[in-house]
């Protein structure tokens, strides 16, 4: 279930069996709120720990620019051979 202004997520399994979760988490004065935009990454198939960190609306859009770009590169990579 999502509160007020939730997105739902499905999270994201990779090949090598991470669950990647992104949430918005808020903190602060009901009044004055702020919103971070976390993102989990568990642990992998062998159990090695995962990170997890909170980023601010700014910082969530610039490291989904940076992965958009990576990802195109990748396809063109891919593409070339």
């Amino acid at each position: 279930m999502t509160t007020a202004g939730e997105v739902a997520q499905v999270p994201l399994v990779t090949r090598c069996g991470r669950r990647i979760e992104v949430h918005c988490l808020w903190f602060g004065r009901p009044d004055r709120p702020v919103g971070r935009i976390t993102l989990d990454v568990g642990e992998d198939q062998g159990g090695e720990p995962g990170v997890w960190a909170a980023l601010t609306p700014a910082e969530a859009r610039d490291l989904a620019g940076l992965l958009l770009r990576q990802a195109g590169a990748a396809e063109e990579g891919a593409g070339a051979r």
